[in-house]
């Protein structure tokens, strides 16, 4: 089933099809994980350039996820508590 995400990056316009550089942010959610939004490349401990398909990427914080560095909603199975 397609999600609203999935429809807004199938977009024509989306940075990761239009090759436009787009500003890097990074959103810490209350008790979850890192939204990273815009043009980046996410590297993994081997130094290899690890997959992405989404504008936004959901890193874990939590360090409970099966599916590391992204987050798999694990923090809210294990009462994952950010500072405030």
């Amino acid at each position: 089933m397609d999600t609203a995400a999935d429809a807004e990056d199938a977009r024509s316009d989306h940075p990761l099809n239009s090759g436009a550089d787009a500003p890097v942010t990074v959103v810490a959610c209350p008790n979850g994980p890192l939204l990273v939004r815009g043009d980046f490349t996410l590297v993994g401990t081997d130094g290899a350039e690890l997959p992405r398909t989404r504008r936004t990427v959901a890193l874990c914080r939590c360090g409970a996820s099966v599916l590391k560095p992204y987050c798999d909603g694990s923090h809210k199975l294990t009462g994952f508590r950010s500072d405030p």
